[in-house]
């Protein structure tokens, strides 16, 4: 009897600090978000995978980086407002807000379409769902950049706010160019169009979330508005076909891929790669230096037969490395360029850098010099002879 009794005052108490506990996990089963229900914070997670680092272009300094927000709610979450905050200060100050179209225009879903309320702007995020918004802050020439950023969002009923990130991740590099003459497009440069292919183009290695070309740069090279000029079908048509490439600082070649035949320009459903574009083949010819502290500048779509280097070669700044072709996933002739964390050509977070100087030309039609600045997106570029020998 003295068994059985110890039993169940055992189970008795089992049962008493389980019910404790899940009390004290979930205290109001109702949704936390419902209306005057309870206090509890939004169930909205917030992070932010990769931090910025300023740059500075055109007179104003940049911040672009994601946001990811998850909805852990058992109830549907309305999307309202994203605030930037300064956490540099005592009572955190918005830097910058984005509501309605302007948020609209920032996020994208991530795995299931998001419902968008037409009546109120607000995005409706299923439970489980998530989001990115893909944050572009241009911060006035003379501003203060503060050295840590938070961020708050809005739901329809709720506030949430966390994410506490710094401004200046990395290093930031001042570079020579990578191609020389006037004339060069940055076409898909650094922007906040929604149809930027660069900027938007998450992949995931290693089990994480990337974008290794979140600063890429096309280099085209376009003449009276066109980047070719007569058969559009022949890739000798356009100007940057053949243009020598250029290291854009002293380092150590670790990857130079030859042999890859070059395509018939085309676009759209008219585009037919050389060879399948897979992983191996999406880069055409490819050049990979490490610039050292952890970042490597890639150039790819390379010309077959072109490459100077081999993987070991020290190079110098200025060095000729390969000539402009159109292997591997370009629809035209061009250089595509960029600057990662890795030296696997996909598979590293794309980082910004600096060009030492180039002239951009205005809308007035006149060039205006540019120094230690990251050229962005469609802006048409000068570089003048980069070559410290030629200079």
């Amino acid at each position: 009897m003295r068994l059985v009794m110890r039993r169940l005052s055992f189970a008795v108490t089992l049962y008493l600090a389980t019910t404790s506990l899940a009390n004290s996990v979930n205290p109001d089963p109702r949704p936390a978000t419902a209306p005057g229900s309870s206090t509890w914070p939004a169930q909205l997670e917030m992070r932010v995978p990769f931090e910025p680092t300023a740059f500075s272009s055109s007179g104003r300094t940049y911040l672009t980086y994601e946001l990811y927000l998850t909805n852990l709610a058992t109830n549907p979450l309305s999307l309202r407002r994203v605030e930037v905050l300064d956490a540099d200060t005592t009572v955190p100050q918005p830097i910058a807000a984005f509501e309605g179209a302007q948020l609209d225009a920032l996020l994208q879903p991530i795995g299931a379409p998001t419902t968008v309320d037409q009546d109120s702007n607000r995005y409706q995020l299923a439970t489980g769902r998530g989001v990115v918004v893909f944050l572009w802050i241009a911060l006035d020439h003379g501003a203060r950049v503060p050295s840590k950023l938070r961020h708050r969002v809005l739901t329809a009923d709720s506030a949430a706010e966390g994410a506490i990130i710094s401004t200046h991740h990395d290093e930031l590099r001042a570079l020579g160019a990578p191609v020389q003459g006037a004339d060069w497009l940055a076409s898909d440069g650094p922007s906040d169009d929604k149809e930027n292919h660069h900027r938007r183009g998450i992949l995931v290695f290693d089990g994480r979330a990337l974008i290794s070309r979140r600063y890429a740069i096309d280099w085209m090279q376009s003449k009276n508005g066109a980047t070719f000029s007569g058969d559009a079908l022949d890739k000798r048509s356009y100007h940057a076909y053949g243009k020598p490439v250029l290291a854009v600082a002293d380092g150590i070649v670790v990857r130079a891929k030859d042999g890859l035949p070059e395509n018939v320009p085309g676009h759209g459903e008219g585009f037919h790669p050389a060879v399948p574009i897979t992983i191996e083949t999406v880069g055409g010819n490819t050049i990979t230096l490490d610039l050292g502290s952890g970042q490597f500048a890639h150039y790819l779509h390379l010309q077959p037969g072109s490459l100077r280097v081999k993987a070991g070669d020290r190079v110098r700044r200025g060095q000729i490395l390969a000539q402009i072709g159109d292997s591997g996933d370009a629809r035209e002739p061009h250089l595509h360029f960029q600057v990662s964390t890795s030296s696997r050509l996909l598979a590293g977070e794309g980082v910004p850098y600096l060009i030492d100087h180039y002239r951009v030309k205005s809308a007035d039609n006149t060039w205006q010099a540019r120094t230690n600045e990251l050229p962005l997106g469609e802006m048409l570029i000068d570089f003048g002879s980069s070559r410290p020998d030629l200079n």
